[in-house]
């Protein structure tokens, strides 16, 4: 039988420090009024610990770390949704005017074409009876 308490392969990473999460002190209850988010301020993430897995939460800690919770992933979302959705319009609108070019082109080259037969017939039409220039 193996023995449990092998040594893991060297790229392994391991525990060397353990830490101890002081307490956390008691919030005081929001005003009437306030959002529970307005009453405590979101702790950056860089201090942000996970809890311990046998921690008992009160319901109003746990509802304060939905919040928490809820607020960043809230902010990720943000963050890339802007820049996701202006490439996806940019990527729409292209396509769009890609569909376009050639129906635009002809349609121009059609008027164009139109209004150059007008402009010949009316100067042929007013110079039907005058004689050509000659070059003598």
């Amino acid at each position: 039988m193996a023995s449990t308490l092998r040594t893991p392969p060297r790229f392994v990473p391991t525990l060397t420090t353990v830490l101890e999460i002081p307490p956390e002190p008691v919030a005081a209850e929001p005003l009437p009024g306030a959002s529970a988010a307005s009453a405590q301020p979101v702790p950056d993430a860089a201090s942000a610990v996970a809890l311990p897995p046998a921690a008992q939460l009160s319901q109003a800690e746990i509802v304060s770390l939905e919040e928490q919770l809820l607020h960043r992933v809230l902010q990720r979302v943000d963050l890339s949704l802007e820049e996701r959705l202006s490439d996806t319009v940019s990527a729409a609108v292209q396509h769009q005017l890609d569909a376009m070019v050639p129906r635009l082109r002809n349609e121009i080259e059609a008027v164009l074409r139109a209004l150059v037969i007008e402009a010949m017939a009316a100067e042929l039409s007013e110079n039907t009876g005058s004689t050509p220039a000659s070059s003598a």
